[in-house]
C-alpha cells in the first residue's frame, strides 16, 4: 500500500513556477473562468421574488436541495441562471457508465479508443440537455406551488414563466459545460470538477461564520468548535491517505530473445485504489435518500399519509436514516466498482501483452484473483466512505453544524485539490525537461 506521504511530500517549486510561462497562462485562465462562474451564480432567473425564495429555501435546505445548493455554490438558493450547475451532466455521465455494460453498442464504443470516447461524451451531453430541461420544468412547477410569509415565490406564474425557466436554467447548465471544457483544454485540472469545487469552497467562509455565530450565541461551546476544527483537519488527512493508498499487484513479463539479444523480463505493478468508486456512492445515496424529504417540502406537507410517515422516519440524524444511508453507500460502492473495473478484461489485456501475476496462471485464474482483491479493497473503501459520511451527518443533525462540513463536500474538495496539484507538478516537470532538452541542443551545437 503506497504511502500518502510519498505522493504529497514534494511541494510546488514556486521558483520553477515563475519561469513556466505556459503554466502561468493556464492558471490565470482557470482563475478567470472560475470568476465568470461565480459572477453567474448571482444573476437571478427571471420571474422570481428573491426575498420569498430565500425564506422558502431556508425551510427546504435540509433536503436534497441543500446538497444541490452546496454543489451549485449557493446558486440554487438564490435561484440564479446557474441553479442547476453541472449536476445534470454528472447524472447523465453516471447513467451512461451504468448502461455501458448492459448495451453492447456502448460497450463497443468504449473499446474504440479516442473516437469511441468522443461519441460517448456526445451522448452524455445530449442526456445532460434532456435532464436539465426536465429538472428545470420540475423546479418551475414546484416554485409556482410554493409560497412564503410574503407571498408566492413566482411573480407571474403560468406557461411563459415555465418556458423561460426551462430555457434559462438549461442554457446556464450548457454554458457551464462549455466553460468546464475550456478549463480542461486551456487551463489546469478537470473543468467540471473545479466548478463544483469552487462552489463548495465559496460557501465555506459563510459556513465558518455561521458556526462562530452559533458559538457566540451559546448554541455551541468554544470547546466543541475547536473539536470540530480539529476533527475536520483529521478527516481531511484521513481522506488524503485513503485516496492515495493503493494495493500494488506485481506483474511480470517473460524474457524473449530477438536475434542475439534478450528483451523483457522486467517487473511492473498494477495499482488498485483502496476506494475505486470515488465520491459517487455518497452522492447517489444522498440523492435517493433525501428525495422523499424534498417531495414533501414541495407539497407543503399536504401529501399523502405514507409520504408524511416516510418523511418523519427519514429525518436527518434519525436511526432509520443513518442505517439506510449506510446501506446505500455500501451498495453503490460495490455496484459502481463492478462497473468501472472489470477483472476479466484486465486479465485478458495482461495475457495479450504477455504479462502474468506470479503464482497465478493467465486467464480465468488471474481474473478470479483480481476479483478477490477487488472485493477486499472495495470492502475497506466502503467502510471508509461510511465513516467519513456518517460522522458529519450526526454532527449536522445533533449540533446544527453547517451542511458544508459534510463528508461528501470534504471528499470532493480534497480529491479535486490533489488532482489539480498533481497536474501542476506534471506541468512543472515537463517544463524542466524542455529546459534540459534546449540546453543539450545548445551544447551540441557549440560542440
Amino acid at each position: 500500500m503506497a504511502s500518502a506521504a510519498e505522493q504529497l511530500a514534494a511541494s510546488i517549486n514556486f521558483g520553477a513556477l515563475s519561469k513556466a510561462t505556459e503554466l502561468k497562462k493556464r492558471i490565470w485562465f482557470t482563475l478567470g473562468a472560475l470568476v465568470i462562474y461565480r459572477l453567474g451564480t448571482y444573476i437571478p432567473s427571471p420571474g422570481i421574488d428573491p426575498v420569498v425564495m430565500e425564506q422558502i429555501f431556508e425551510q427546504q435546505a435540509g433536503g436534497i436541495l441543500g446538497m444541490f445548493n452546496m454543489f451549485a455554490g449557493g446558486a440554487l438558493g438564490r435561484m440564479t441562471i446557474f441553479a442547476l450547475n453541472v449536476m445534470p451532466y454528472i447524472t447523465s455521465a453516471i447513467i451512461i457508465q451504468l448502461l455501458t455494460p448492459i448495451y453492447p453498442a456502448l460497450e463497443a464504443m468504449k473499446k474504440e479508443g479516442e473516437s469511441g470516447r468522443k461519441k460517448i461524451n456526445q451522448y452524455t451531453r445530449y442526456g445532460a440537455v434532456g435532464l436539465a430541461a426536465l429538472q428545470a420544468f420540475g423546479i418551475a412547477v414546484g416554485l409556482e406551488n410554493m409560497a412564503g410569509p410574503n407571498g408566492s415565490a413566482v411573480i407571474d406564474p403560468g406557461l411563459y414563466f415555465r418556458f423561460t425557466t426551462v430555457i434559462t436554467l438549461t442554457g446556464g447548465t450548457m454554458f457551464l459545460l462549455w466553460l468546464g471544457e475550456q478549463i480542461t483544454q486551456r487551463g489546469i485540472g478537470n473543468g467540471i470538477s473545479l466548478i463544483i469545487f469552487s462552489g463548495i469552497v465559496a460557501n465555506l467562509p459563510g459556513a465558518m461564520a455561521s458556526t462562530l455565530e452559533l458559538g457566540r450565541t451559546g448554541a455551541l461551546s468554544a470547546a466543541f468548535i475547536v473539536f470540530l476544527l480539529l476533527m475536520s483537519v483529521a478527516v481531511i488527512t484521513f481522506i488524503v491517505f485513503m485516496e492515495r493508498a493503493q494495493r500494488r499487484i506485481i506483474i511480470q513479463y517473460p524474457k524473449r530473445q530477438v536475434g542475439n539479444k534478450m528483451f523483457g523480463g522486467e517487473n511492473s505493478h498494477l495499482p488498485m485504489k483502496i476506494n475505486p468508486a470515488g465520491v459517487i456512492p455518497p452522492i447517489l445515496a444522498s440523492s435517493l435518500l433525501l428525495m422523499p424529504l424534498s417531495v414533501a417540502g414541495f407539497s407543503g406537507g399536504a401529501g399523502p399519509d405514507w409520504l408524511v410517515w416516510i418523511t418523519s422516519m427519514l429525518g436527518r440524524g434519525q436511526p432509520v436514516y443513518l442505517l439506510i444511508y449506510l446501506g446505500l453507500i455500501i451498495f453503490f460502492a460495490f455496484f459502481y466498482t463492478t462497473i468501472v473495473f472489470n477483472p476479466v478484461d484486465t486479465a485478458d489485456n495482461l495475457k495479450k501483452h504477455g504479462g502474468f501475476i506470479p503464482g497465478y496462471r493467465p486467464g480465468s485464474n488471474t481474473a478470479d484473483y483480481l476479483h478477490f482483491i477487488l472485493m477486499r479493497l472495495t470492502t475497506v473503501g466502503a467502510a471508509y466512505l461510511t465513516l467519513v459520511c456518517l460522522l458529519p451527518e450526526i454532527l449536522i443533525s445533533r449540533f446544527s453544524v453547517p451542511f458544508y462540513f459534510g463528508g461528501t463536500s470534504l471528499l470532493i474538495v480534497v480529491s479535486v485539490t490533489m488532482d489539480t496539484v498533481a497536474q501542476i507538478h506534471s506541468h512543472l516537470l515537463a517544463h524542466q525537461y524542455e529546459g534540459l532538452i534546449k540546453k543539450s541542443k545548445l551544447k551540441g551545437r557549440r560542440g
